[in-house]
């Protein structure tokens, strides 16, 4: 009983249809093809040779926007610069560290006194003036990038040369040791240690000591001044908690003493 209230649409829908379909066929022209794209939901065989009119209000017709088409390709079509490029030109003073080249791909190879990071980015690893060069001797088609100490250094240095190391060094001229000589004096007495200038001694106002300079006592006596004035520290004892406590309501008072005139002055400031 189901099954037959199933197919009773189903055959009256052939009925209606079967004859148009016989009729197209019969009277089939190239110039009567509808140019029109049917969805998948109607899937016909290839070897269908025209769709009736009767069929069209049943077909699916989907156009793709002009919006749709820009949002498929606009993550594609200007993306970020990446700011490649060399960052100190030739002769510019540089420090350990310092970026000189970043690329994409070894263009450039680290020469004198640089390195290249794992992103192929060419540092330098002493402190000196860039210079890009070629060294057809090392490599007959690369090109480096070095950096020399001084400012007028040139790169590549000759073949076996010693390699220079600059370890933050400035070079100067050898010259030979001489003998140190104060101009200052120091004597020492009852009355404590004295400190003066050679130079500036007068045999009638007596010695005098170069501006800036002043009278000191030594280390050890300044040590014992407490001593000698009978002044005797207690000695510490962790256990002794009332010395604790007296210096933790110290620290209170002094923090609520400080909140007090802070709060204070934000009130005098609304007041204005």
């Amino acid at each position: 009983m189901l099954q037959s209230r199933l197919l009773g649409p189903l055959r009256a829908l052939e009925r209606a249809f079967v004859p148009s379909f016989r009729s197209a066929q019969q009277s089939f022209q190239p110039q009567s093809l509808i140019q029109r794209p049917l969805s998948a939901s109607i899937a016909l065989p290839k070897t269908t040779p025209s769709i009736s009119r009767s069929l069209l209000p049943f077909s699916q017709v989907r156009y793709a926007s002009h919006a749709s088409q820009g949002t498929a390709n606009r993550h594609s079509r200007d993306p970020a610069g990446k700011r490649l490029g060399a960052k100190r030109t030739g002769g510019e003073y540089v420090v350990p560290g310092c970026i000189i080249f970043k690329q994409r791909g070894s263009k450039w190879f680290p020469g004198d006194n640089c390195a290249m990071g794992r992103d192929h980015t060419i540092y330098a690893t002493q402190a000196g003036y860039v210079r890009y060069y070629a060294d057809p001797e090392k490599h007959p088609e690369r090109r480096y990038i070095g950096v020399v100490f001084e400012k007028d250094g040139q790169l590549p240095h000759p073949r076996n040369a010693p390699s220079r190391r600059k370890l933050n060094m400035i070079t100067i001229p050898r010259m030979d040791p001489v003998a140190y000589q104060s101009d200052m004096v120091a004597s020492i007495d009852e009355n404590g240690t004295q400190v003066g200038s050679v130079e500036a001694v007068n045999a009638a106002s007596g010695p005098q000591l170069r501006p800036g300079y002043m009278y000191r006592e030594a280390n050890w006596q300044i040590g014992r001044a407490a001593e000698k004035a009978g002044i005797s520290a207690m000695p510490y004892d962790r256990r002794n908690r009332w010395l604790a406590w007296r210096k933790r309501q110290a620290r209170a008072e002094r923090a609520a003493q400080m909140k007090s005139l802070k709060g204070k002055k934000k009130a005098g400031k609304k007041g204005k």
